[in-house]
This record gives structure tokens, C-alpha cells and sequence, in this order.
């Protein structure tokens, strides 16, 4: 059984999702965990070998630290290739998607399909280890089963296999990937959370490292789930709710009391503190328009959870949201935005009378 006082690099994540952990995405969360693990958005193999390698793997690696580069494939040349990069760009780690059931996926021969040919996996993983020798891990990503499977023996002798290729990691969601039927996102909501073939995974295999992923969305189960895998990977609650990850590195990463402000004495965090947070990342898309060209609205798209649950929410994301003002500079917008959720925040009525 995993104890919460042994602290490794995969103790707490946050998932690589499709369209939404860019590098934007990824500068944003950094602004607020210095050292929970990013994942990049999945890159195919093929887009790194035949496409524009700059585009896809482009990233702050000083700032950013700890990433990971999360890759899709089948062919383990091309893999292997995959995996040169990731050290060459600077990347922490290389993860292999073996749990996305997309149809776009599965007509690749990858993604969730790959755990009906753990052999391949692992002659995949045993490619990635001899191209990275031993600079940065090689990890897999992975589901507990496909389709209407619903026995443990499936998931145990995958992660057998693959680890006797030399992987040490697997990240599980705990949920059956259903290739025929589902969308992506119903196959994020219907198939069933069972974390207890997860927890089975740790205590049969002692020696991996097992973290889980799949429907944990707060503290209290990010506790829970640490009590019995060695990390925790947590995905769309981390990016609708940014704010959630405020107390992580504290929290569950062993870097002590948050010593910055952003709690007031009731413990909810202080609105300066995330409007600081929002002046950062202005002057990052700022920098990244200036240097880039890049759009202020295709940046500021992934911190527009930042004040949820704050008076005057609404009408600052409104403002972020709205593409009339692409043409104005991102202080311009930022200065409107503030405008409007200081005017829709009700007034503190004066106790005196």
C-alpha cells in the first residue's frame, strides 16, 4: 500500500486533455502549482515525424518543469522517434496513450485499442527506453479495460506485460474504455468508476508506481485515493476550477504552508491574490503576442474558471469570452474585464448603518 509520506514525481498531475492542456493552458496551471506534473495535449507519432515539430512541442521547459509529453502511436520506430524528441524539447517524461477510445484513435490503431495488443505496447515501451536511455521516463497511460470487460485479469496481465518491457508507471483511469457506441466524452461519464481494480493493481504489482485517474475533483478524495496508489491524476476539475489546485503544492507536495497570500482567515483564497494570478498571465499573452503573433483570446480561453464562485464572475468571463474585442490589446481587455466584475459584485452594505 502506497504511503502519503513518500513524495514522487507522480504523486499529483493533471491530465493531458485534448483541445485544452496547450502550452498556454500549461503556463497558466503553473502560475498556480509550481510542482504538480503537466501533461501536454496527446501529439501523434505521424504529426511528429511528417509535420511541424515546432508547433507541436514548442514550450517554456524552464518554467513549465515538470511536463510530460504525452504521444500516440503504434509503430514503435516511430515511437522511438517520438521519444528522442521529447528529450531533445526538453520534456520530463514520455507517456503513451493507451486509453483515449476516440473513433479518430482507434482508425490510427492506437489510443484505448492498444490494450488488446499489450505485446506491442511493450515492444513500443522497450523502443521508447533504448531512444531515451535512461534520461527521462517512459510511461503509459491506460484504461482498466475495454469495452463490456469487466474482469481484473485483463488489466493485470497488461500492466504485467508492458512492465516486464520495462515500464515502472502506469496511469490508470478507472473507467472501461467502450470502443463502439460511446463518444469521448460518454466514455468519460458512463462506463463506471471502479478504483478498486486500481488500488488491486498497486497491491499485486508493489514495486510499479500506480497513480489513478477518473472522477476526482477535491482535496478530500485526493487524500483518500493517496492513501492506497502512490499518485493522483485529476483532469476537468483542475481546469474548470483552477483554483482548486491553489493548496497542492502545500497540500500534497511537501513544499509547506502557502507563504504568497492567497488565503484570507477564513481560508477562502483572496481575491488579490487571484487577481495577480490574472495580471501574470496577461503579461504572458502579451509576451506571447508580441513574440508569436498568438491571439489574446485563444491564451485567455483556459483561465476564464479563475474567479468561478466570485461575485462578479460572470461578468468577467463575459468580457474574456467576447470576440468583439479581438482587435484590442490584452491590457485594454483586462482593464475591461476588471471594470465589469467590480460593477456586478453586489456592494458591501456599511454594518453602521
Amino acid at each position: 500500500m502506497a504511503g502519503t509520506t513518500q513524495l514522487n514525481p507522480w504523486r499529483l498531475s493533471v491530465a493531458p486533455m485534448m483541445a485544452w492542456t496547450d502550452r498556454h493552458c500549461r503556463h497558466f496551471h503553473r502560475l498556480i502549482t509550481s510542482s504538480t506534473r503537466l501533461y501536454t495535449e496527446m501529439v501523434t507519432t505521424g504529426a511528429l515525424v511528417h509535420g511541424d515539430v515546432a508547433k507541436h512541442l514548442r514550450h517554456e521547459a524552464e518554467t513549465e518543469t515538470p511536463t510530460a509529453l504525452q504521444i500516440g502511436g503504434s509503430e514503435p520506430p516511430e515511437m522511438a522517434h517520438a521519444a528522442r524528441l521529447a528529450v531533445q524539447w526538453g520534456y520530463d517524461e514520455v507517456n503513451l496513450n493507451c486509453g483515449c477510445p476516440s473513433k479518430r484513435v482507434q482508425r490510427g490503431a492506437f489510443g484505448a485499442c492498444l490494450m488488446n495488443e499489450a505485446g506491442l505496447v511493450a515492444d513500443g515501451v522497450k523502443a521508447m527506453l533504448d531512444a531515451v536511455g535512461g534520461q527521462i521516463p517512459v510511461t503509459v497511460k491506460h484504461r482498466i479495460g475495454i469495452d463490456r470487460q469487466e474482469c481484473y485479469s485483463f488489466v493485470r496481465d497488461f500492466v504485467g506485460t508492458v512492465a516486464q518491457a520495462g515500464c515502472s508507471v502506469f496511469i490508470v483511469h478507472a473507467r472501461n474504455a467502450w470502443l463502439q457506441g460511446l463518444s469521448p466524452k460518454e466514455n468519460r461519464e458512463i462506463p463506471p468508476l471502479r478504483y478498486e481494480l486500481v488500488h488491486q493493481l498497486k497491491v499485486d504489482f508493489p514495486e510499479l508506481t500506480i497513480a489513478i485517474n477518473g472522477g476526482i475533483n477535491h482535496g478530500p478524495a485526493i487524500e483518500e485515493q493517496l492513501q492506497r496508489v502512490d499518485g493522483v491524476m485529476v483532469g476537468r476539475a483542475a481546469y474548470r476550477d483552477p483554483v482548486l489546485m491553489a493548496d497542492w503544492d502545500s497540500r500534497f507536495l511537501g513544499l509547506g504552508p502557502a507563504s504568497d497570500g492567497r488565503y484570507q482567515s477564513d481560508g477562502v483564497i483572496d481575491d488579490d491574490w487571484r487577481l495577480d494570478i490574472e495580471q501574470r498571465m496577461v503579461d504572458y499573452i502579451g509576451r506571447q503576442a508580441a513574440l508569436n503573433g498568438t491571439p489574446w483570446a485563444h491564451a485567455a480561453t483556459h483561465f476564464l474558471g479563475l474567479w468561478n464562485g466570485r461575485p462578479g464572475a460572470r461578468a468577467w468571463r463575459q468580457v474574456w469570452s467576447d470576440h468583439r474585442l479581438k482587435a484590442q490589446a490584452v491590457s485594454e481587455v483586462f482593464a475591461l474585464a476588471r471594470q465589469a466584475r467590480l460593477a456586478a459584485a453586489p456592494v458591501a452594505r456599511d454594518p453602521t448603518g
